[in-house]
């Protein structure tokens, strides 16, 4: 019988009857390389190779020559092919077990420990319980903050009244007779005399020039171009503003030198403002350069130190030297500038700022606007440094300061227009960003300046119309406060006093007046700022 009809009736591989062309460094190299790999990975000899490990038995195959073999070389051949095959089983066993122990490992990390479900419990239970402890203590720590801003406020109220005795002083003169003459002599003794409130009442007095000695933006650079200019009124006085030939502004008397017409109702040629009467120009500074059919002479009309930044117009309308520049009125980084809107409204400035210095009003003033559906608090509170003009409202996502001498800038954290949610700013997603300046007028008029920023929803200040719709938000707040202020004023004018009795979220409010009054009595350090 030849060697492979007998291999073919025993099922032996044919390839193992043929040794000479066998190549098992080719298959140790091929069939076991994934093997290798894992036990490299795993870097210490695994338990399943005791049961596993059998001497490759390809070594050992008898090598025969010739072409035919007799029926024990067959046997033999057989023989070595059956425990090749025994060999070559184990190892694929063995190296399923190796892959699923490497599953196993990576899919659960714990089985690594072989740790019983008792003690697992026990240590689940032991973390269960360090963190309810973590708990208890973040609880207690909160407890000591909320007792700490309680203290705080507390003392803050305290020095808010102190504050208000200090500057209710009286002076009571008294007499008395002298027992050697028959001359009297005036005793002056001063007195506190403590009062509840701070003292806003009467008629509305002219400005005090201490309080004129500040820059104040007056116009959005945007509104201010080459060929046109804006008059307004600052300090009960008339002024108009224009840009010169270098295009920087200017600000001059807005009365005619010749017979007091009213400048801005003539034009600017050639970085001059003509006068619609005679034809007079006057250059930025003041001075007339031109005076028609006449002969020239040396006039010049009254102008105001001025000059262009972050998108303003600056003036100086207060007789001392001009101070320092002002810092920025830009909105933070990463806000964009949707809306710049100009009001003329008929209440003293100082009435609007106690107004915007004021967020508790809001859900029972604004329920058609921004504050429609605001649930109102069971307390509000203004939370601020110890001497600050800045803060943040608690528990409105605002934060809000006061920036001497006009101006109110906040920052709003929202979900949606109309919406607010989180703790604080810092916790929104989204938010807008206001700047109020309320530039004195007159005595019963104030110039607002209002700026709107936002940032998130880039595309909206594209969108056509858009600064009308803002315009109309806008005026729809105002409206709601302004029945409200105007009232307040006309009782103010018959002796009522708007600030009778202060509570604890008038604290920015009470501030913005201690600084004023002080400014208006002269000291020489203002109180809240540095």
């Amino acid at each position: 019988m030849n060697a492979i009809a007998t291999a073919a009736a025993l099922s032996v591989p044919i390839s193992f009857c043929r040794p000479s062309k066998l190549d098992f460094n080719k298959g140790l190299r091929g069939r076991f390389r994934v093997l290798a790999v894992f036990r490299e990975e795993l870097g210490k000899k695994n338990e399943w190779d005791a049961l596993f490990h059998v001497e490759d038995p390809r070594s050992k195959v008898p090598q025969y020559k010739g072409k035919f073999f007799d029926i024990y070389q067959v046997l033999e051949v057989a023989r070595y092919d059956i425990q090749y095959c025994d060999w070559r089983a184990r190892q694929d066993v063995l190296t399923i077990m190796l892959l699923h122990e490497k599953v196993v490992e990576v899919l659960n990390p714990l089985a690594r420990e072989y740790k019983s479900i008792g003690t697992m419990k026990k240590e689940l239970a032991e973390l269960q319980e360090e963190l309810a402890q973590a708990h208890r203590q973040v609880h207690i720590s909160e407890a000591r903050v909320a007792t700490a801003l309680d203290k705080l406020a507390y003392m803050e109220e305290l020095v808010n009244d102190r504050l208000l005795q200090d500057r209710s002083t009286t002076v009571v003169d008294q007499t008395s007779s002298s027992p050697s003459t028959s001359a009297q002599s005036m005793d002056v003794e001063k007195r506190r005399l403590p009062r509840k409130g701070l003292n806003v009442s009467g008629p509305v007095e002219s400005y005090h020039p201490r309080l004129k000695n500040f820059w104040y933006p007056i116009a959005f650079s945007s509104d201010l171009k080459d060929d046109t200019m804006i008059p307004i009124e600052c300090f009960e006085e008339p002024w108009v503003i224009f840009r010169g030939n270098d295009g920087k502004p200017g600000c001059i008397q807005n009365t005619c030198a010749h017979r007091a017409c009213p400048l801005h109702l003539g034009s600017v040629n050639e970085g001059r403002i003509q006068c619609p009467y005679h034809g007079w120009e006057y250059t930025t500074d003041g001075k007339c350069e031109k005076m028609p059919s006449t002969r020239l002479l040396n006039v010049k009309i009254k102008s105001l130190p001025c000059f262009e930044k972050d998108g303003m117009i600056w003036i100086w309308p207060g007789n001392e030297p001009p101070a320092a520049i002002p810092p920025s009125l830009l909105p933070p980084s990463g806000f964009e500038i949707h809306a710049e809107i100009v009001m003329e409204l008929p209440i003293e400035h100082g009435l609007l700022l106690d107004n915007l210095l004021d967020l508790a009003h809001a859900p029972f003033t604004h329920t058609s606007t921004f504050a429609k559906g605001w649930s109102v608090p069971s307390l509000v509170k203004f939370l601020t440094p110890a001497s600050g003009l800045q803060g943040y409202w608690d528990p409105y996502p605002i934060d809000m300061e006061f920036r001497p001498p006009c101006m109110v800038l906040s920052t709003i954290g929202i979900s949606k227009p109309g919406k607010l949610e989180g703790q604080n700013t810092k916790q929104c997603a989204t938010h807008l960003h206001q700047l109020h300046v309320c530039l004195p007028s007159s005595k019963q008029k104030t110039r607002l300046l209002y700026r709107m920023s936002l940032d998130f929803a880039p595309l909206l200040k594209h969108v056509p119309l858009m600064q009308y719709l803002w315009r109309h938000f806008a005026e729809q707040v105002l409206n709601e406060d302004l029945r409200l202020v105007v009232g307040q004023q006309e009782r103010m004018n018959k002796g009522a006093n708007v600030w009778n009795l202060p509570v604890s979220y008038d604290k920015l409010g009470v501030r913005y007046r201690l600084w004023r009054d002080a400014l208006e009595r002269g000291a020489k350090q203002l109180p809240f700022t540095k």
